[in-house]
């Protein structure tokens, strides 16, 4: 007897880089050569003194239990102190910061959390296809928004507005860009935060990679954030 899967599972498809980098591995097979942009993976090594620091770390028993579900304490207020010197960003560790495993987990654990079978998502229409990915493998449907080219690739807020924004509960706002790598100013987020202010959905972003990102613009985006409005989902 075959058990049938959940119905989540047959709207479910391969993980788009996972199909891209299968198509790179191809090519590379047949002696085509390749410089894969695909993903930022990382192309060089920690420095000696982090590595040495972890092989220190390993040897210690106490560091091979379960951690905390929260993280430990001082890392949150680790993280906190780095986006403070680093971007001016007050945030508190106890309330405003959770590390995750990558930003998969808090795009799919944020979209389980809000979204009921039906409701839509909008998506950029240049952007990170986990966000509409995981839309639909929660049972919503990923609406795609415009963007303006000629500015940089921001949202087309204009144009959003003239959409059938019916049943939408989560509008995600993806900088720097993917695939462009356009940045968004703080003139974009203060633009973005004034249209959250029009609606009643919950606006979420990643900053997927941190240094890319300008300290007005990521200050601009936590001085406008509101509890239960704006969510910030995370940082890489």
């Amino acid at each position: 007897m075959i058990i049938d899967t959940a119905d989540r599972l047959k709207t479910t498809q391969e993980y788009y880089f996972s199909v891209k980098l299968q198509e790179v591995r191809n090519l590379m097979a047949k002696g085509r050569d390749i410089i894969n942009i695909a993903i930022g993976n990382p192309d060089m090594m920690p420095s000696q003194a982090t590595i040495d620091e972890l092989n220190k770390q390993s040897n210690i028993s106490d560091n091979h239990g379960y951690q905390a579900y929260r993280s430990i304490p001082e890392l949150r207020k680790a993280i906190g102190g780095w986006m403070q010197k680093i971007y001016g960003v007050d945030l508190n560790s106890e309330t405003e910061i959770l590390p995750l495993i990558g930003s998969k987990e808090g795009i799919t654990h944020i979209s389980l959390a809000f979204l009921n079978p039906g409701d839509k998502v909008l998506v950029p229409e240049l952007g990170y296809p986990s966000y509409g990915a995981v839309a639909e493998m929660v049972g919503g449907k990923a609406i795609s928004y415009p963007m303006i080219e000629s500015e940089n690739y921001r949202p087309d807020l204009d144009a959003i507005e003239q959409m059938n924004l019916d049943q939408v509960k989560l509008m995600w706002i993806n900088y720097p860009n993917m695939p462009t790598g356009a940045r968004a100013d703080a003139a974009v987020f203060e633009s973005i935060v004034a249209f959250a202010k029009k609606t009643t959905y919950l606006f979420a972003t990643t900053i997927l990679t941190a240094w890319c990102s300008t300290k007005a613009s990521l200050s601009a985006c936590w001085q406008f954030r509101t509890p239960g409005r704006y969510l910030w989902s995370s940082i890489r």
